[in-house]
């Protein structure tokens, strides 16, 4: 195998881009050459369906197959619903849950509408396509994999695996260790079906993806020859703390599925990337050419309070995944939030924000009964004493008017029936009023 480091011929080719963004970790020998006949290639990445949602984790892979379309390849997404019910034992140290089809094909629906946001899927010589993977593995005999595909593959071969070693001692079950038997099958029947030349995934699929190139030389090149097909792996990508990238600070995964990561938190994810990791976040998971991204580093090096950088990447990453205009309005309620500014946006603006940051309902009578009943009310404290003890100290606030006491009058709801409670820089609810 090469890597990035070992030259690449094309200055403005797909593996340029993908090794400037930091989505080339290894290729095999051939795929330059290959590449630089200019005749579009055919590629593919499985993505597992056990959930209704992709995450940001997932969006490395699905960044690369946006390059390779935008470089005139034809992408071919992969759903598992095959291999899905077997569970790939790569980068796990437990046995997945089993799926049923049901659940499988539920969430199929999902995912394919979320990488409709990145993939384009209308008719073209680049038309990006969705295949199922059971509608070939479902069928398929027993007898028949063991004669078509497990004869190619010898035991020494396949424990030699990362993602079969790193499994052993804590048990692996025979289900799991045929996964990338399965695998394998996939890329010989795209191979044979759709003319995908190649197979993109993590890191850690390298093991599989290179026993699918040797089930295809094997099946359908001799043993021996040219290189009939290509794969290329993608870094993994770890969040500073070394756990797998696209966790929040709580230790919870965001995701592209606005009914499970709002579209505020979503954005607010990405605002708070620090300094070091912002620049190749930037360049992995936005489109922004060269001198646009180098450009915006440059003004964040001269003004790094402003967060220049994050802010490209919180609104271009949100704009995609959840609309321009969704984006809009989380970019001007996240200034809102920041600058103390919550109670000065309009009724529409607020009834946004009531909806994508923490919240609250009360009823007019716990606002007429003072700060202490309204706060207790609202969740912001447990208990009459906690809130009286934080009132005292003059850490409640408002509507950002800093409440002196408990007989202090509440302000009036801004719009007719939103409250902005604050304690502290960074507890607060913003409240609705309904009547009593």
């Amino acid at each position: 195998m090469t890597t990035p480091e070992a030259g690449l011929p094309d200055p403005d080719g797909l593996l340029a881009e993908l090794a400037w963004r930091g989505l080339l970790q290894d290729r095999t020998p051939g795929l330059d050459a290959r590449l630089a006949t200019g005749k579009p290639i055919s590629a593919y990445n499985g993505f597992d369906p056990s959930g209704p949602s992709l995450h940001v984790g997932h969006l490395v892979p699905v960044f690369g197959l946006m390059h390779i379309q935008r470089h005139g390849g034809r992408p071919v997404v992969v759903v598992g619903g095959g291999t899905g019910m077997i569970g790939d034992p790569s980068g796990r140290s437990a046995e997945r849950n089993l799926l049923d089809r049901s659940q499988i094909e539920s969430n199929m629906t999902r995912l394919r509408a979320q990488l409709e946001h990145f993939l384009d899927f209308e008719p073209g010589p680049s038309q990006a396509r969705m295949v199922d993977n059971y509608d070939w593995l479902g069928p398929l005999g027993l007898l028949e994999f063991l004669r078509d595909v497990g004869k190619h593959f010898t035991i020494p071969y396949m424990l030699a695996k990362d993602s079969v070693q790193t499994r052993l001692d804590a048990g692996l079950s025979y289900t799991e260790f045929s996964y990338m038997l399965l695998q394998s099958a996939d890329f010989l029947h795209l191979y044979r079906t759709l003319g995908v030349e190649l197979q993109t995934g993590g890191a850690d699929q390298w093991g599989n993806i290179t026993a699918g190139l040797e089930l295809i030389r094997r099946a359908d090149g001799g043993g021996e020859g040219e290189d009939l097909a290509h794969a290329l792996s993608y870094p993994l990508l770890l969040a500073a703390n070394g756990e797998k990238f696209g966790k929040t600070a709580e230790g919870t995964s965001v995701w592209l599925d606005p009914a499970r990561t709002s579209p505020y938190a979503f954005y607010q994810f990405w605002l708070d990337a620090d300094d070091q990791r912002v620049g190749p976040l930037i360049r992995l998971f936005t489109l922004l050419d060269r001198p646009t991204i180098e450009r915006l580093e440059a003004e964040a090096a001269a003004a790094p309070e402003r967060r220049i950088v994050q802010r490209a990447l919180a609104r271009d990453i949100t704009a995609r995944v959840h609309g321009p205009e969704a984006a809009g309005r989380v970019e001007e309620v996240s200034e809102a939030v920041f600058s103390r500014r919550l109670p000065d946006l309009g009724p529409d603006a607020l009834g946004f924000a009531f909806e994508q940051l923490p919240n609250a309902v009360v009823r007019a009578a716990d606002v007429a009964a003072g700060p202490i009943a309204l706060t207790v009310a609202a969740g912001l404290f447990a208990s009459n004493g906690e809130a009286r003890r934080t009132l005292s100290q003059g850490g409640l606030s408002i509507n950002e008017i800093r409440i002196a006491g408990p007989d202090t009058p509440v302000p009036a709801p801004v719009a007719g029936r939103y409250l902005i409670l604050r304690s502290g820089k960074r507890t607060y609810r913003i409240v609705r009023v309904d009547p009593d």
